[in-house]
Order: C-alpha cells, then sequence, then structure tokens
C-alpha cells in the first residue's frame, strides 16, 4: 500500500512538471487539485498509547515496591465501551496497549501453571514489559479471571475494533526475558532457545548467544539498590541460574553484567556472528524501492535464521486475532533484512497494518522504511529534541524548519510525540514544569506534517508524574511498578471515565487535545503541501522573533496557516507575510481573505493580498497558537 502510494505521487508529479502551462493560476489549479487526489487517500492517524496496567486502576495508595494487593493494577476489562468511546472522541484513530505480552511478574500465578519470577531478574515488582517471558500469551496481571486472560484480550480487542480504534501492541524482537518460557505455543512452535546449541558462542540457528563454560552471575548492586527495595524475598538472593550465561540484551557480553545494562533479557541472535558477518542473504541493490510483496516473494526460497521466523510466526499468530499493528521496540538492534522479512509477510496478511518502530540514527532512517518495509519512526532525535529545548526555554524555533526539509521525502513516515512511556512527562520539573508549555508545541508536533502523531495517557491531563513507586523514577511514570496515575483516575472517577473528579485545569486542557486531534484527524490541509514562513518572515518581518513558529498547510479545499507562540510570558503582534512564491501556490487573487482560527473560533484576522504578497495581522498571547483557515 505505501510502495502504491508513493508511485502515485511520482506519477502526479511528473504529470505536473510536464505541464507547459503558460497562465500560472490554471499551473497551480491543477497542482492543487492532483494534490487533493493524494489527501482523499488518507487522513491524518492519531496513536493514543496506554500503558495498560496503570489506566484503570483507582487504588491511590502508591506504596514504594508495593505489591499489587497493597497498590492494585488496572485490567483488561477496565477499557470497557464507555472508556473506549471516550478516548476515541478524543481525536484517536489507534490505541496502543503497552505491557500486553507476558512478560516477567513478580507475583505469584504458580496456582495457574506460571512459574515465579526471580526478583533478581526482574526490574520493579510488576516487571518491565520489554522482558517477555510468553509471546503467546498475556501479562495475567490484566485479566479478572487468569485461566480466561487470552480471552479477555481477545475481547478488548473487538470492543476496541466497536468503538472505531485500530489495536496496536509491542513486540520486542531484539530481546526477551532470561527466563524465557511460553506455557501456551502453538503445535510445532518451540521456545526461544530450547534447540540450541549452547556449547558454541554462536550457530546460525541458535536463538541467543553464550559464553560456553561460565554461568551468569547476577549484577552487584550499587548506591544501596536492592531488588524489590529490600524484601525479604525467597528467590531475592542474589543468584538465578544460568549455564551458559548467554549476552544480554543490550550486547553486553559480560557473564555477570553491570546493573545498568539489561540484564533482565537476553540478546537474540539474528544470524550474525560476534565479528558482525550476516549469515544470511542481503537485499539486492535497488530493492528498498521495491513494495512489500516483492520483499515476501524474495524472501520464499532464502534459508532463513531460526530467530527470524519465530518472531515472524508471533507477529502472525497476533495479526491472526485482530491486532491491527505492532510497536517495535529497539527495531534498530536488530538487521534491516529481517524487517523486510517480517513486516512483508505482515502485509501479505494485513496490507493495512501499522507498523511503528524505535530508529534513532537518522542516518538509518531510509534503510528501514524502504528497506525495512516500516511503516513509520520515531522522530526523536529531531523534531522531539529540538522541540523540547524550545520549551524549556533554551533553544529556538530556528531550528525546526530545517529537521522538515532534512526529512522531506520521508516526512510522511516520521511520527511525532511529546510524550511515551521512555521519556518525562511535559508537567514534571525535569521536562517543562507546566502543562500549558506543551500546547504550542503541541500544535506543531501535529500539523507540521502529514505524518501520526502519538499522545500518551495522561498528556492530555497534564500528568505530573511525580510517584515513586519503586525501580522508576519520578517524572516518568513508571512501567516498572504497581501503582497509578493520579489524573486519570480522576478522569476515570470510579470507572465512569467521565472526568468528574478532574481539576478544572484538567478538563481545559483535555479540551484543547480534543480540539485540536479532532481537527487533525478531519483536514484534508494537513495531508497537503507545508511550506516554511518561519525564515521569511525572520528576515523581513519586524517584531517576529525565535520564540514563535508559522508555516502554511494547504490542499485544494483547504488552506491553513499555522502559528505558535512558545514564550510563556510575552504576547507579539506583527504583520505575518506570505511570500510571493506562496501566494501563487494557493492561488490567492488580489484583495482581502478572512482568516478563522480553527481550534476555538474565537480569533479572526484579515489577509490582504497585494502586488503578489499577502499578509495577516498577529496579536497572539502567551503560549497561544492559532490554525488559521483562509475563506475564500
Amino acid at each position: 500500500m505505501r510502495s502504491n502510494y508513493i508511485v502515485a505521487l511520482i506519477l502526479i508529479a511528473s504529470v505536473i512538471f510536464s505541464c507547459k502551462n503558460e497562465n500560472n493560476t490554471t499551473s497551480n489549479n491543477s497542482e492543487l487539485k492532483a494534490n487533493a487526489t493524494k489527501q482523499k487517500m488518507k487522513k491524518k492517524e492519531v496513536v493514543y498509547q496506554v500503558f495498560t496496567r496503570l489506566f484503570g486502576n483507582t487504588n491511590t495508595n502508591n506504596k514504594p515496591w508495593g505489591t499489587l494487593e497493597e497498590n492494585g493494577v488496572g485490567k483488561f476489562n477496565d477499557f470497557t465501551d464507555k472508556a473506549l468511546a471516550e478516548i476515541k472522541d478524543l481525536g484517536v484513530t489507534h490505541i496502543w496497549y503497552t505491557g500486553v505480552p507476558h512478560h516477567d511478574v513478580i507475583t505469584d500465578y504458580t496456582e495457574f501453571g506460571i512459574s515465579n519470577d526471580d526478583p533478581d531478574i526482574v526490574k520493579g515488582r510488576a516487571g518491565s514489559p520489554y522482558a517477555v517471558k510468553d509471546y503467546y500469551n498475556v501479562n495475567p496481571d490484566l485479566a479478572d479471571n487468569v485461566e480466561n486472560r487470552l480471552q479477555e484480550f481477545e475481547a478488548l480487542i473487538e470492543r476496541s475494533h466497536n468503538a472505531g480504534l485500530k489495536v496496536l501492541i509491542d513486540i520486542v524482537p531484539n530481546h526477551v526475558a532470561r527466563n524465557y518460557q511460553s506455557l501456551t505455543n502453538p503445535e510445532g512452535v518451540t521456545d526461544f532457545g530450547a534447540e540450541d546449541d549452547k556449547t558454541v558462542t554462536y550457530a546460525v540457528n541458535n536463538n541467543f548467544y553464550y559464553n560456553p563454560g561460565e554461568p551468569f552471575k547476577v549484577p552487584n548492586w550499587e548506591n544501596g539498590y536492592q531488588p524489590l527495595g529490600g524484601e525479604n524475598h525467597p528467590k531475592a538472593d542474589s543468584k538465578f541460574e544460568e549455564i551458559p550465561a548467554k549476552w544480554t540484551g543490550n550486547g553486553s557480553r559480560a557473564s555477570q553484567p553491570n546493573m545498568h545494562d539489561w540484564y533482565e533479557t537476553v540478546k537474540v541472535n539474528y544470524g550474525i556472528n560476534p565479528e558482525g558477518k550476516k549469515d544470511f542473504d542481503e537485499l539486492p541493490e535497488g530493492f528498498d524501492n521495491e513494495d512489500y510483496k516483492a520483499h515476501y516473494n524474495f524472501w520464499k526460497d532464502k534459508t532463513i535464521p531460526s530467530s527470524w521466523v519465530k518472531f515472524k510466526d508471533i507477529a502472525l499468530y497476533w495479526t491472526a486475532k485482530g491486532v491491527d499493528g505492532f510497536r517495535f521496540d529497539m527495531a534498530e538492534m536488530v538487521p534491516v533484512e529481517f524487517w523486510s522479512y517480517m513486516n512483508s509477510h505482515i502485509k501479505m496478511q494485513n496490507p493495512d497494518a501499522f507498523l511503528l518502530a524505535e530508529v534513532y540514527q537518522p542516518h538509518l532512517y531510509r534503510d528501514y522504511i524502504k528497506k525495512g518495509k516500516m511503516d513509520y519512526l520515531y522522530d526523536k532525535v529531531q523534531l522531539y529534541d529540538t522541540i523540547k529545548h524550545v520549551m524549556q526555554g533554551h533553544g529556538s524555533t530556528y531550528n525546526i524548519p530545517p529537521i522538515q526539509e532534512d526529512l522531506k521525502d520521508i516526512e510522511h513516515h516520521m511520527l511525532h510525540f511529546l510524550e511515551n512511556h521512555d521519556e518525562q512527562r511535559i508537567a514534571s520539573p525535569d521536562f517543562a514544569g507546566n502543562a500549558e508549555k506543551g500546547k504550542p508545541a503541541m500544535v506543531v508536533s501535529a500539523t507540521i506534517s502529514t505524518s501520526p502523531t502519538m499522545v500518551y495517557f495522561g498528556q492530555e491531563f497534564g500528568e505530573k508524574a511525580e510517584e515513586d513507586l519503586g525501580f522508576g523514577d519520578p517524572t516518568r511514570t513508571s512501567i516498572f511498578d504497581y501503582g497509578s496515575v493520579p489524573s486519570v483516575v480522576r478522569w476515570v472517577n470510579n470507572k465512569q471515565f467521565d472526568g468528574g473528579q478532574s481539576t478544572e485545569d484538567e478538563k481545559t486542557l483535555r479540551d484543547f487535545y480534543k480540539r485540536l486531534l479532532n481537527f487533525t484527524i478531519t483536514s484534508d490541509a494537513l495531508m497537503g503541501d507545508y511550506q516554511d514562513l518561519h525564515h521569511y518572515n525572520q528576515q523581513h518581518t519586524e517584531w517576529y522573533n525565535d520564540k514563535v513558529l508559522s508555516f502554511a498547510r494547504w490542499s485544494e479545499d483547504e488552506k491553513l496557516i499555522v502559528i505558535s507562540n512558545f514564550n510563556a510570558e510575552n504576547t507579539y503582534g506583527f504583520e505575518l507575510q506570505l511570500p510571493e512564491d506562496l501566494v501563487s501556490k494557493l492561488a490567492l487573487k488580489e484583495g482581502d481573505y478572512q482568516v478563522e482560527d480553527q481550534l476555538y473560533k474565537n480569533y479572526t484576522s484579515t489577509l490582504k493580498v497585494e502586488n503578489s504578497r499577502a499578509k495577516v495581522r498577529i496579536d497572539i498571547k502567551p503560549l497561544e497558537s492559532f490554525i488559521l483557515k483562509i475563506k475564500e
């Protein structure tokens, strides 16, 4: 689907550029119509990431290292029809249920045939969702009836679909829990490592790397850290039997990893030997331009390493259950050829699957999109990091337009966010200290490109993440411990999901997110063209400065000017100017046009077009944004 979309754009562009029409207006109208065809294919998408075990938990005890019984836990069934309808109504198209696959937990589920997990190799009491113990089942914490936990998740998939939401879950291909053991493998499927030759460091079809003859040793704890906060626990004895020792998830080859390593996980072998040689076929030159069907066919007659097949089977297992896509953890730590194999198989089963990945090295972006057939990557190290600095008051908006220029060939594939489970909350003191400072950043993030937008549950309330729940640190909502999220608890309001206990500030902020996100998923212009206004106004407009940002977005039927003020104290007034080339592209004629803000409908101004240039008076308050629609 993505390849066909790109081909359509190329064909449209070739028609436009081959047309030698002397009449600029006619030419520009043709361009707008061609772009309109593109936009009607798809609208903006919004992903709502929710940490599943925290969402519905209304227990406010939040004791550090508290047990499930003490601090409570959210369940699949907390996502009622009402809850899902409210999430959908926020302006959401996809919901990412984080922490669904069965990962290590300290809670005792032995009565259900589930082995106990060792605190010496588990982070927190509730465990890391990225130390998966069983890919063919779900976290028992999340079920009302543990024996029927898989059926409860299947019912949640159905409820989500009925609410108009597509479902994403995590797959973590780089590593698994040290004690991986599936209880519910489909027939013919064996566990990771079950058939490994453990007498060698590496073999192409081993699932893990080994240190033959060396036992694993628990890390030496530093700075007073103790598993479970020092609680007396029969398994917290600084021992875990693993002979021979496996390499650790982040690539540490030490039999005793450092406590700052991903010691709770083991690295998966994809057929790359310890010297870095690839023991599998590589994609032919130029194959990055081929569609997923060609990639699927390429691998048909190739010898495929065992780990590739295992993860492909896992993805197809969940796809068959109705999961609409995946968020792939640390995708760049796995060879891009695997992603060509994996994603093409997923797309053959569901061409519309939503495939999102963590890749933090910009020089790899295009490989993972084109060769790896990813739909979307995090735009973290460029847009997120840059806009965070602006929000904190020590960054310049002048640094934002060059990012869009650098990524213009792949801008649709670079998912935007301001919060997720790995990052600090906007309202936390180490980030911006004030959720209001997220407003201009959110407008820019959600409207500057055609890419999807992601929000993290609680972001819409200004959650501060002040709680110390045990392993995790405040400023980030803990993913390792049992607890609840105060602002979400108030909105959940004893499972009524109506904001009945929310503060006025929380209600007002959620209303802002609701207005913005719903506008983005219905706007044609936001799937159309983009032009920076910042550089031109920096050079030509008095009082314009690096605490504001402006750009234009347009389609045949909708023309927008977006402007945001990142300054928390100053109101700015100036005559925002549109350069001659943009006036031509927008097919604006001489005269006056009314512009109206689309967020709150309470700001209007007049765009004056004269001598092929245009200007509009802007008076913008601290942390205010306008999405100005040009009325014709």
